[in-house]
């Protein structure tokens, strides 16, 4: 199992865990990758987390969906939602994010089904999100739960796949790079 921690603000504050705290349990999983996401903080907030964050953490460091800030960090993971925000061309999209941020970062997008995976297939992604495998407490806008056809779906991908929803350490997978953990390391810790 290789570990992409989700570093969710909301999470930190429901288990009152500092950045210090978190970075400690993600190190002791051995995480190869932190995801920081906060979806109601303004960007100077998340700036300062991001720069917090890269002080404790040399591992790859990824911001989910303010591509304006990947120079402080590694890379960008991003929902469909947010792409098409952008352009409704995929292509046209994934183009210009990634003129935003350089080519030397990392970029990830969001996938929930067969279709999306296989036209993530045509963009120029180190990986792509797949999921929820499981319902999960702490995303309220889950599209479908894949369970068991997650690793099918999973094979049709040529980048790397990130498990995404109520993945556990102890769950295995074929097809999947990485388990995308959010609160299960606190719940398993």
């Amino acid at each position: 199992m290789r570990l992409y921690a989700l570093c969710d603000e909301a999470l930190l504050q429901r288990y009152n865990i500092t950045l210090e705290q978190y970075v400690a349990i993600a190190k002791a999983n051995n995480a190869e990758i932190i995801q920081y996401r906060n979806k109601t903080a303004d960007i100077d907030f998340i700036k300062s987390r991001l720069i917090e964050l890269r002080k404790l953490y040399d591992g790859f460091l990824i911001v989910n969906d303010k591509y304006e800030l990947a120079p402080f960090c590694d890379g960008v993971h991003l929902g469909q939602e947010d792409i098409s925000g952008i352009d409704h061309d995929k292509k046209k999209a994934i183009k210009i994010i990634k003129e935003a941020i350089g080519s030397d970062k990392i970029l990830g997008l969001s996938t929930h089904n067969k279709q999306e995976v296989l036209e993530a297939n045509e963009l120029p992604l180190n990986y792509i999100g797949l999921g929820a495998y499981r319902d999960t407490s702490t995303k309220k806008d889950i599209q479908g739960v894949l369970g068991d056809q997650l690793d099918e779906i999973a094979s049709y991908s040529k980048h790397f796949v990130a498990a995404i929803g109520g993945v556990k350490k102890t769950d295995t997978f074929k097809h999947v790079t990485y388990h995308v953990i959010g609160s299960g390391l606190f719940d398993e810790s």
